[in-house]
This record gives structure tokens, C-alpha cells and sequence, in this order.
């Protein structure tokens, strides 16, 4: 965990998240001034209780991205085997870490999959299949369907 919080890219992360609510504290602080001024409002109040909330959020988000990689490193170091020993000629000598086994490659167990393997809304999106319809069964929606893939193809061209 701690190789974590102190990667280069988590620092950023760590000072980008400071700098956000350190903001919203300075946004929530200036509402609240300008709401008790002659100029203010119930619209600055407003704006002024907003702004710490928005800062909880940042914090939030934070600790809960930290979570989840460190999740994900710990699955990943879970999915490592070291052995400590094994038999050689004449009794048992220890591996090295990241040396194979004599025996073998150990066959891989399969992982429960995670909600994240699934498939991905930045991915390509599936071609749309549309049903063929005979022009005598529904005129209408034949001629509707071949519109729908005239406008895919010159789609797809762009």
C-alpha cells in the first residue's frame, strides 16, 4: 500500500485532490463573505453550503480510487505463489522467487470474474442487426428497416 501512495502518478493524484478542496474551501469561504455583504443573497448562502459538499466529494473520490487500486494490487500480488523448497538430488534446496518449478507449469485456476471484466462502454459497439421483413408481410416497416441501414452504412463510411 505504501508503494502505492507514493507512485509518482498517485501523487499527482494526491496533490490534485488537495488543490480541489482546498479550493472549494476558499469558494465556500468567499460565498459565505459575499452572502453577509451588502451585495449577498440567499443564492450566495446557498452557493456557500454547496461548496464544502463538493469538497467532501473530491475527498471521497479520492479515497475510494485509492481503494480500488490497492485492491487490484492486492489481487494481483494474491495470484503469485512463491514456494519455499523443492526436492532436488539429494535433498531439498530452496527456489528462487520467479524461478519455474521442474516439474511444470502449474495449470492456471481460473479467477471469479469481477464486474470490471466486463464489457466496456468505450469499447466498439455491436453492429446493429435488424430483422428482415418481407416488404409483402409489413410494407412499412420494410421499408422503414432499409432507411435504418442505408443510414448505418453511410454511418459506418464516415
Amino acid at each position: 500500500m505504501r508503494q502505492l501512495v507514493f507512485s509518482p502518478r498517485w501523487m499527482l493524484w494526491h496533490v490534485l485532490t488537495l488543490g480541489a478542496m482546498a479550493t472549494c474551501g476558499w469558494l465556500a469561504a468567499w460565498q459565505w463573505h459575499r452572502a453577509g455583504s451588502a451585495m449577498g443573497s440567499a443564492l450566495n448562502v446557498g452557493y456557500g453550503l454547496q461548496w464544502p459538499v463538493f469538497a467532501v466529494f473530491f475527498g471521497v473520490m479520492w479515497w475510494r480510487m485509492l481503494r480500488m487500486e490497492a485492491a487490484k494490487l492486492e489481487e494481483g500480488e494474491a495470484d503469485v505463489t512463491v514456494e519455499v523448497t523443492a526436492p532436488v538430488r539429494g535433498g531439498i534446496a530452496p527456489v528462487v522467487a520467479g524461478q519455474a518449478r521442474s516439474a511444470g507449469p502449474r495449470p492456471a485456476e481460473p479467477r471469479p470474474r469481477a464486474a470490471s471484466d466486463g464489457p466496456s462502454p468505450f469499447g466498439p459497439r455491436p453492429a446493429l442487426v435488424l430483422p428482415r421483413v418481407a416488404a409483402e408481410d409489413d410494407p412499412e416497416l420494410a421499408e422503414y428497416n432499409q432507411m435504418l441501414a442505408q443510414l448505418a452504412a453511410r454511418d459506418s463510411t464516415d
